[in-house]
């Protein structure tokens, strides 16, 4: 059987397929190629690291090359002798209706073992993949192929795993075993050990153009109002899982709420300050405050990175047009990165130790005020 360590739950949200669900991928036809030329030279290297940011595809394009290489020992005729040679694949696409498709969707396939966080007996996940996961991987790619084709494997991602687990993969990685593929997944690649590293083939996948990424999102937001896929897409920066994490949570009105704050300044508005602190606050769930947080951050972080460079800061909505300029003619860029810094371990802190959600964003706020409060020079 195959098996997945994962993340398994129920929602009454319509969420969006799993990898190993999903037929297309756009945006990463250069990554694809590479993975079926290395297969069809008849050299494939027994590990990849998949790399790139968050929700770009990654995942999906390894489930893809799962899918292929499992589809190859299925689709060989009993006798080639008997058959002309077939003309050479020209991608990883396996249509939805092949049974390998099918079998990997539902996780049935005897030669596929992906590695997720397991959930806890309280159905949260996990905060790290456990070594007792890997050594069920190492375990299952030494074994024969069940089908008498590959054997595949795939971490997703790697940079959750602990360090028993990360050394626990290195011996698989130091004895590979035959007609075995071993697919990692990294957002971080930095933070794996450089053993493991450089032992695999690196794959680096880029950020999707927003075009492709548009495109994804009028097919999962179909009802959406397009301007605000527009900006959610442009949020997203090239991730689209970024980008529908973002719709999920009500981004587009948590950005454009947020921007109505900043709009004021350099002197804020403490009545709308305490408006939008207060509607944050009213989730209890704290996610609200997660991903205005994240938000803030980017947005200081793209006014700044812009600054460093002398370049100005794209306007993502009319609100935000000349606010970037009105900041940075207040305070040097040595306050701004040290804002962005004291905000980052503030958030942190909040989420590690539930602080009242209000006082967290009134307190960013404010010492956003104080930057504001002084002329650079």
């Amino acid at each position: 059987m195959s098996r997945v360590k994962s993340r398994q739950g129920s929602s009454d949200k319509e969420t969006p397929s799993h990898p190993r669900e999903t037929a297309d991928l756009l945006g990463q036809a250069e990554a694809e190629q590479h993975l079926l030329r290395a297969y069809q030279s008849g050299r494939l290297p027994h590990a990849w690291l998949l790399t790139g940011p968050r929700g770009i595809g990654k995942a999906t394009l390894a489930y893809r090359f799962a899918r292929f290489l499992l589809s190859q020992a299925e689709d060989s005729p009993a006798d080639p002798a008997l058959f002309e040679t077939a003309a050479p694949a020209k991608s990883l696409d396996i249509a939805p209706e092949h049974p390998v498709f099918r079998r990997v969707s539902a996780q049935s396939h005897a030669d596929l073992l992906s590695i997720e966080r397991r959930a806890r007996d309280d159905g949260k996940l996990k905060r790290d993949i456990d070594v007792e996961s890997i050594r069920d991987l190492n375990s299952f790619l030494h074994m024969t192929a069940s089908e008498g084709g590959w054997r595949v494997g795939i971490v997703d991602s790697a940079d959750e795993m602990n360090s028993n687990a990360a050394n626990a993969l290195l011996k698989v990685l130091e004895e590979p075993p035959a007609n075995a593929v071993l697919l990692l997944v990294s957002h971080a690649p930095g933070r794996l050990l450089p053993t493991i590293r450089s032992r695999c083939r690196r794959l680096a996948l880029t950020a999707l153009e927003e075009s492709a990424v548009l495109h994804l999102l009028e097919r999962a937001l179909s009802e959406a109002d397009p301007t605000q896929r527009l900006l959610l897409a442009r949020l997203g920066e090239g991730s689209i899982g970024r980008a529908l994490e973002l719709a999920e949570e009500g981004g587009a009105d948590l950005y454009e709420g947020l921007l109505a704050v900043l709009s004021d300044a350099p002197r804020l508005d403490p009545v709308k300050c305490h408006a939008f602190a207060e509607s944050i606050a009213r989730d209890a769930s704290g996610r609200r405050l997660r991903t205005v947080s994240d938000l803030l951050l980017w947005w200081l972080g793209r006014l700044i990175q812009a600054a460093g460079r002398g370049q100005i800061c794209e306007a993502l909505v009319p609100e935000e047009e000349g606010l970037a300029q009105r900041l940075l003619a207040r305070g040097t860029l040595a306050q701004w990165l040290a804002l962005w810094e004291n905000l980052e371990r503030l958030f942190t802190q909040a989420e590690r130790a539930s602080l009242d959600r209000k006082q967290v964003i009134l307190t960013a706020l404010d010492r956003l005020a104080a930057v504001t409060a002084t002329r650079a020079v």
